[in-house]
């Protein structure tokens, strides 16, 4: 009575982190650097604006945003990205982008490519609602390895002929979850040009956008623009949960093509959960802000140089260019987590649960993620504990 497509789905990342450690007691005081949530302050301004449009919580709030929502971000990724979207036709806000990435399968992804069963690629390691998308649709997915070998990104020129005729969609992420590497503009010129010869859609999640050390990522949106590449050919996500450090506040948007925006509109007519309007009124502000997003940035690259101290002397260390993670090298990551864990009290992931086992073996099995976004001294503290456990 049950349906099977889901039956044989691995645990979800956080489950087996606690089925891993959960049974032992920590060997000091616990100190969380296993869940990408940022702690830095928010704008506190954001209560008074809360406050001010409570009594919306009493209207329907609409469910693509609010004229004003889609025009912040319409500016927002224009001043970013050079780029200049309709706010009625190509942009759409969300109750978080996972839940835009995952609809995105439903909405764009057809029934069958080519007269066969569609094809969605990701990275592998990978953020696992990408999988979970393509399986709801009875796509099949297939992981592309992200290794030291390829960059950290992966080399979806190296996929079949065959396999990109099936091709649907393609799920990239960058800056990477977890590597925190950024595609540059000769990545996206080669992977819109792959789309373009194979007619796929790419998903672009972009969540960790503003977050980098010196030079801002360049755009899947911004360089299908340039190239004069079809407009329906990229999809980009964003979120404030990063940006703006609110993960609770769950807004972020979707801009793309104007049939693919109406398609994800059309299905979110009867499936979403649109933003209350008094977080789109916050959500307004927060887009057009600037000033809270570049004290966040310079907090991460302080704590992008203390890893460096702490841990450049890794063999294998890769200095972090973006995002809010580390991905160091271990022997094994689940063996080095619960050793963590056991010893010193600190909450990391092994990389393993990021991502698929292959025929290869799995690409993140002799990694930790290890999530930068305590406060400077307490992840100072964590990041020698990891030094002086792992690699002393």
């Amino acid at each position: 009575m049950f349906p099977e497509r889901f039956s044989n789905l691995p645990a979800y990342a956080f489950p087996r982190l606690r089925a891993l450690l959960d049974s032992t007691e920590p060997g000091g005081p616990v100190r969380h650097m296993s869940i990408g949530e940022p702690k830095h302050p928010y704008p506190l301004w954001i209560s008074d604006t809360l406050v001010a449009h409570a009594h919306e919580f009493a209207k329907y709030p609409p469910n693509e945003g609010t004229p004003e929502l889609r025009g912040a971000i319409r500016d927002w990724l224009y001043r970013r990205y050079d780029v200049m979207m309709d706010p009625d036709t190509q942009i759409m806000a969300l109750n978080g982008s996972r839940e835009g990435l995952y609809n995105a399968g439903m909405s764009l992804i057809p029934e069958q490519k080519n007269g066969k069963r569609p094809v969605v690629l990701m990275p592998n390691p990978f953020y696992q609602v990408y999988m979970i998308s393509a399986i709801s649709v009875g796509a099949e997915p297939r992981f592309v390895p992200a290794t030291a070998e390829t960059g950290h990104l992966p080399d979806f020129a190296s996929v079949g002929a065959d396999v990109l005729d099936r091709t649907a969609a393609v799920y990239i992420c960058s800056p990477a979850n977890p590597q925190g590497v950024m595609a540059d503009e000769g990545y996206w010129r080669d992977l819109i040009g792959l789309a373009e010869k194979h007619d796929f859609v790419i998903l672009a999640d972009e969540c960790y956008a503003e977050i980098y050390r010196d030079t801002p990522p360049k755009g899947a949106l911004e360089v299908a623009k340039d190239m004069g590449a079809d407009p329906e050919r990229v999809v980009s996500f964003h979120s404030l949960s990063k940006r703006s450090n609110l993960p609770g506040l769950r807004s972020g948007f979707v801009a793309g093509g104007p049939e693919s925006i109406a398609r994800m509109k059309q299905l979110r007519a009867y499936s979403g959960a649109p933003l209350p309007l008094p977080i789109q009124r916050v959500s307004e502000k927060l887009w057009a802000e600037e000033t809270h997003v570049t004290e966040n940035r310079a907090l991460y690259v302080e704590k992008y140089e203390l890893a460096d101290r702490l841990l450049g002397h890794v063999p294998g260390y890769m200095s972090p260019v973006a995002g809010m993670f580390l991905w160091l090298p271990v022997e094994d990551g689940e063996a080095a987590t619960l050793q963590l864990w056991q010893k010193t009290g600190v909450r990391v992931l092994p990389g393993a649960y990021l991502s698929k086992d292959t025929a290869a073996g799995n690409p993140g099995k002799a990694y930790i993620r290890v999530a930068i976004v305590a406060p400077r001294d307490e992840t100072e503290e964590g990041l020698t504990l990891i030094r002086d456990t792992l690699y002393g």
